[in-house]
C-alpha cells in the first residue's frame, strides 16, 4: 500500500517516522500512534487519503519533538507538552515553506490524536487546544467558461493513441459532466461505471460519504467508446481506467494531460482537473439548479461548502433577484 506521494503507508513505528532507523520511539508512544492510525479508518471511517495525511503530519511532529527534546519522545513527554512547543513546531513548518492550509491540517491531526488519547484514558493534555489555527486565505473556485470546458472535452488529443484520447475524454467528462473528484472517477470499475443501461453511479467520496450521481448520455457514450478501444482486459471488479502498460491510471497522467491541453487551447493556469468539478457546479447553478441539489451531486457534507459557488455566480443571482422580487424593479 502506498501513500499519494509514492511513499509506503506506515505499517510500523519506523515507517511512521519516514523509515528513519535512527529515530525509534518509546514503545508506549509507538503503540499509541499505531492504535490511533488504525482507529481513523476502522472506527471513524476516514478515507485512506486523510489517514495518510494525518500520518505524515504526526511523523513530522514526532521528528520535530525528538530534535526539540534531545531524545526519542514517549507518552510522558506528550503529557508534559505545552502550547509553546506546538507553536514552535508549526513555526518550523512555516519556515520550511508549508502553506497555512497544510499547517491547519497538521494542527487538526494533533488535536484528533490528543482527543483520542484522552478518550482512551491514556493521557490528558489539552495544550494543543490553546494553539490557534493559522488563518486560511479565503478563496473561491475558479471554474472554466462553458466554452473552455467544452473545448477540453472535445479536443482530438493532438496525435496521441486513439484509445488514450478516448480514455482521457471519458475521465474529463466524468469530472465536468458528473462533478466527480478525480479519485472518484479513477475508482470506477466496469461493474460500477454508467454503461450497459446503467445511468446512475454509486460513488463513495470523502470520509466514506456515499451518494448517487446520474450520468449524462454523453458521459456513458464516452466511457463505452473508451472500453471498445482499450487494448487491455477490463475485469468487472478491477479499475476501469488504465495506463499505457495496463496498470491503474495515475491521477498524475490526467493532470499532465490537462497541462498539455491548457497550453494548446490557451486556457489559464487554473484549468486543472479539479476546476472541471468547479465548472460542473457553477454551470449548473447558472442554469438554475438548486443549491441543495448541487450539494447532493458533489457529495458535500455541509451546504456551507457548496455555497461558495454562489460567490462565483453572484451576477446571475442578482439578476434572478431582480426578476423575481416584487420590489426589485424599484432598486
Amino acid at each position: 500500500m502506498f501513500a499519494s506521494h509514492g511513499e509506503p503507508v506506515a505499517q510500523s513505528l519506523d515507517d511512521i517516522l519516514a523509515g528513519d532507523a535512527e529515530l525509534p520511539l518509546g514503545s508506549d508512544l509507538g503503540l499509541a500512534v499505531e492504535g490511533w492510525l488504525a482507529h481513523l479508518i476502522a472506527e471513524r471511517g476516514q478515507s485512506a487519503a486523510t489517514r495518510e495525511a494525518y500520518e505524515r503530519d504526526t511523523r513530522q511532529f514526532l521528528s520535530f519533538l525528538k530534535s526539540h527534546l534531545g531524545h526519542p519522545p514517549c507518552l510522558q513527554d506528550l503529557e508534559r507538552l505545552d502550547a509553546r512547543t506546538i507553536r514552535a513546531f508549526l513555526a518550523s513548518r512555516r519556515k520550511a515553506g508549508v502553506t497555512s492550509r497544510s499547517l491547519a491540517r497538521s494542527l487538526s491531526a494533533l488535536r484528533t490524536f490528543f482527543r483520542w488519547l484522552e478518550r482512551e484514558e491514556t493521557l490528558k493534555n489539552r495544550a494543543v487546544l490553546q494553539v490557534a489555527a493559522p488563518k486560511i486565505p479565503h478563496s473561491i473556485p475558479k471554474p472554466l467558461t462553458v466554452a473552455g470546458a467544452g473545448a477540453l472535452v472535445e479536443h482530438d488529443g493532438g496525435g496521441a493513441a486513439e484509445w488514450i484520447v478516448a480514455r482521457d475524454t471519458a475521465v474529463l467528462l466524468l469530472l465536468y459532466g458528473a462533478g466527480l473528484r478525480i479519485s472518484e472517477a479513477l475508482s470506477l470499475t466496469p461493474g460500477t461505471a454508467p454503461i450497459n443501461g446503467r445511468d446512475i453511479m454509486h460513488i463513495k467520496g470523502k470520509g466514506g460519504k456515499e451518494r448517487l450521481v446520474p450520468a449524462l448520455p454523453i458521459v456513458s457514450d464516452a466511457i463505452a467508446a473508451y472500453i471498445r478501444l482499450c487494448p487491455h482486459a477490463l475485469a468487472a471488479g478491477e479499475p476501469l481506467f488504465r495506463g499505457a502498460r495496463g496498470g491503474p491510471l495515475s491521477p498524475r497522467l490526467i493532470q499532465l494531460a490537462m497541462e498539455k491541453l491548457r497550453l494548446e487551447l490557451g486556457l489559464p493556469d487554473t484549468a486543472t482537473p479539479h476546476a472541471l468539478r468547479h465548472s460542473f457546479a457553477t454551470h449548473l447553478l447558472s442554469a438554475g439548479a438548486d443549491l441543495r441539489q448541487i450539494q447532493e451531486l458533489l457529495g458535500h457534507a455541509s451546504l456551507s461548502t457548496t455555497q461558495v459557488y454562489t460567490e462565483v455566480n453572484r451576477d446571475r443571482l442578482l439578476a434572478v433577484y431582480d426578476q423575481a422580487h416584487p420590489r426589485a424593479a424599484r432598486r
